[in-house]
Parts: C-alpha cells; structure tokens; sequence
C-alpha cells in the first residue's frame, strides 16, 4: 500500500493539500508562512475559516480592491450564502457569529446600506475630537492606575489595559450610566469570549440604554443615532451601536497591543512617533487580518479562479497588505493606503477616531511609565490563533512602580507628535487629581464602569 504523502513534500497550490485551515495554533503560530502558500494559488484561495466552513480568501492587494470596490458583483446579504442555506454550515460553527447575518450596515447594500451607513457616519462626525482624546487619557489614567504603584512593578498589558480601555471609552461615548455599562462591558467581553448567554446581556443592556434616551435625550452617541434624518428603530439603533462596539474594540485592543510592543521592541528605532508605530501595525498586523466576506451576484473569474454566485469571498486584510508586489513601490503610496479599515463602501466609517486612540493610549503608557519595557523580546510574543484578528495573547511589561498623574498634570509626551498636546491646549482635562490606585477595602463596587466613573470623581 502506498505510504501518505508528507504534508511538507507536497508544493503548495498543490490539490493534495486541500483547503489551508485559516484557524487554529499551526495558524496562529505562523499566519504569514500561510498567507505565502495561498499566494502559490494566484489572487486568491480556498480556504477552511473554520471546521466544515470553505471560502474564498483574497491574498492581493489589487483584487482585495477589485472586490471591495465593486459592489455590484460582490454583495455584502450574508443571506445569499450557499452553503449555509443548504445546510451545510454547522449550527455551532465559530463562524457564524462572525459572517452570519444582522440587520446592519455591515451586512446591508444598496439603499438599505447608504440609510444605514450615514445614520452611523453622521453622529461619529458629532463626536469632537479633543473631547475623544480626553476620554481615552482618562481611561489611560485609570487602567494604569490600577496597577502602577503595585511593588511587583509587573503587568500583563493585554488584559489590564489594551483590553479594557476601548470598552470605556465605547460605553462613555455611548452615554452608558454605571450599571448598564457595566452589562454592555460583560457583554461584549463574554461574546468574544465564547460565554453562553452574553449575546443575552448585550442586548438586555442596549435595550434598556435606548430606552433611557428615549426618556433623557444627552449629548452622546446613542442619541444621536435615535435623533438622525434615517428614523432608525429602536431594533436598528441595537444593531448599529452591537457593530460598532464590537467592530471597534476588539481591532482597537489588537492595534493598542501591537503597537506597544512594536514601540517598546529591541528593532524601534528609537525618537520615531508613536503614530509611526500604530501606522506600522496597521500594515503589517492588520487587527481585523481576515474578515469581510461578500457574495458574488453571479459566477466570477478571479486571477483565473472561478468563484460561483453566492459562495464566500473573504478578504485577507492581512495579506494583502503584505503583497509582496507591493514591495517595490509601498514607500511611494500615503501612509494610509494600508487595508487594515478596509475600503470601498464598507470601508470602516471610524478610521480616523481608531486611529487616534490608538495613538493617544499608547502615547499614555509612555508618559505615565517612562521607562516601561518588555519582559520578552518582540519575536517571542505569542499571537492568537484566530482566523479573524491578528492580535498578542499576552504582552508582559516591567516599570518602575509610580503613582500615576492625571492627564492634566501629563508630562512632555515620549516619542511623539502629541495628540496629547493638541488636546491638553485645547481644553481642561477632567480627569481628576493624582491619586494611587485604591485598596481592595477602598475599591468601589460595581463592574468595572461604575469604578471608572467612581475614580473620575475621585471616590
């Protein structure tokens, strides 16, 4: 009998491969030694998303835009899918919280999408920037309160602060009072955390906060989704702001990690901005590295590939900004030409407030422990093994222990530009006195929004 081939003898592009797995550790362990065998294909390749779920994958940059751009042939109904109509998609399959269908602008064309999409655009422009920058150095603030005066002068950045600083700057923006963000905060973290019944909590939270501002209009985002020319319902106004929360965070807690480290590893070439760093991660870490899945309206031919009507086109985010066609000439394209926001008319609609997040917390990390490093060089980092993002499991820093200051007390920022100087001209910072982080007998109770307000009234 003839003995099996080693997967390592056979070429790849070869069909005795089969599909790539885009999941899993061997995925994680090395996404780009897999987005290089699917370049072996042409423009694109089928791949396994998860167990039993196939797709096409677009690896070049030029066909990523092709698709993105082009919504005539390529659709965004995940309703169109083939596989799932017939039955073939696993009812538990890991994949369908991400490309199944809601009613939102991801998932929407055509009129639907353009109702649903300026709704969303026109009250993020509402949003002042100088105002975001504080809220995120006030969140900054808090996270590295929490652990900078701790002896043990450790921390584990994932979790005690990339994590956690895009929820409260979300559930702010959202006008959340203390309980409710507190559920919105558990409930997005257990979605992504695969806890049964978060889904439940989300939306439980949501509704009760759409409620609330039908009684007491503020000056924040939910309300002016519900106040918008479009007339979203209360069920429209859920699934724009569950996009973006979960459109938002997740990425953002990628690209704040990312780029610390980046900053922080032993190839930084030191004085460079903490904006080139972020811009770095964006091309070559894309936080959303797979994702973005449209349906072909009929039959089409791409880079000699067929892909029939309605089967899954996925764009890898990440490798096609990483094309190495794009070698020769990517110092000549701007600096935001990356795909990481996508494009098209689905490209993300809050890129420059991502961005300057991004920016501001990392910047903050820097100003309240000058001399934070990494326990463990760059290369030894370990990324998580999902097909969808591209983000550190564990980034574990040392410092000297401090009592961290308030935003308005912020020393000369380190490495950069200043976004934090642009904002600390522009207006006070509410964010409060210097205070060390409080005693486990002091801690105010609630989750962890209620004990952010809490600090930021100095409680």
């Amino acid at each position: 009998m003839q003995q099996p081939l080693d997967p390592q003898e056979i070429p790849p592009g070869c069909p005795a491969h089969g599909n790539v797995q885009l999941y899993g550790p061997s995925f994680g362990a090395d996404p780009d030694g897999h987005y290089a065998q699917l370049r072996a294909y042409g423009l694109s390749a089928p791949v396994d998303i998860a167990p039993d779920v196939q797709a096409e994958l677009v690896t070049s940059y030029d066909a990523a835009l092709y698709v993105l751009q082009n919504p005539t042939s390529f659709v965004r109904d995940s309703r169109r899918w083939k596989a799932l109509n017939e039955g073939r998609v696993p009812a538990d399959s890991p994949a369908l919280p991400m490309m199944g269908y809601r009613p939102n602008a991801l998932f929407s064309d055509g009129a639907a999408h353009a109702r649903l999409r300026q709704a969303v655009t026109d009250s993020l422009a509402t949003v002042n920037e100088h105002q975001l920058i504080r809220q995120t150095q006030q969140s900054a603030n808090y996270l590295i309160s929490r652990f900078s005066s701790e002896p043990r002068g450790q921390a584990e950045l994932m979790a005690e602060y990339a994590q956690p600083l895009p929820l409260l700057v979300f559930s702010d923006l959202f006008g959340c009072p203390p309980e409710i963000g507190d559920r919105v905060i558990a409930g997005i973290s257990g979605i992504f955390d695969g806890t049964p019944g978060a889904d439940e909590v989300l939306g439980g939270a949501l509704t009760e906060l759409i409620a609330l501002k039908r009684r007491q209009p503020a000056a924040d985002l939910t309300t002016r989704l519900m106040e918008h020319a479009a007339q979203l319902s209360d069920e429209e106004v859920l699934h724009q702001l569950v996009t973006l929360l979960s459109g938002g965070t997740a990425p953002l807690t990628a690209a704040i990690g990312t780029s610390s480290a980046l900053y922080l590893g032993e190839e930084w070439q030191s004085g460079l901005p903490v904006e080139d760093a972020v811009s770095q991660t964006l091309w070559n870490y894309a936080p959303i590295a797979n994702y973005a899945a449209h349906y072909p309206t009929h039959d089409v031919e791409l880079g000699g590939r067929v892909i029939q009507a309605n089967d899954p086109v996925l764009i890898s985010f990440a490798a096609a900004n990483t094309d190495p066609k794009l070698t020769e000439h990517r110092e000549q394209l701007s600096a935001k030409a990356h795909l990481a926001f996508g494009a098209g008319p689905h490209a993300c609609p809050a890129k420059d407030p991502a961005f300057m997040i991004a920016v501001t917390a990392v910047e903050a990390l820097l100003n309240r422990l000058p001399d934070v490093e990494m326990r463990v060089p760059f290369k030894a980092l370990t990324w998580a093994p999902s097909p969808w993002s591209r983000s550190l499991v564990t980034l574990p820093i040392r410092f000297t222990p401090r009592t961290v200051p308030s935003a308005a007390e912020s020393a000369a920022p380190r490495g950069s530009q200043g976004y934090q100087q642009q904002a600390g001209t522009s207006a006070p910072s509410s964010a409060g006195p210097s205070r060390p982080a409080p005693s486990a007998s002091t801690q105010p109770k609630g989750g962890l929004f209620s004990r952010f307000l809490a600090w930021t009234r100095g409680e």
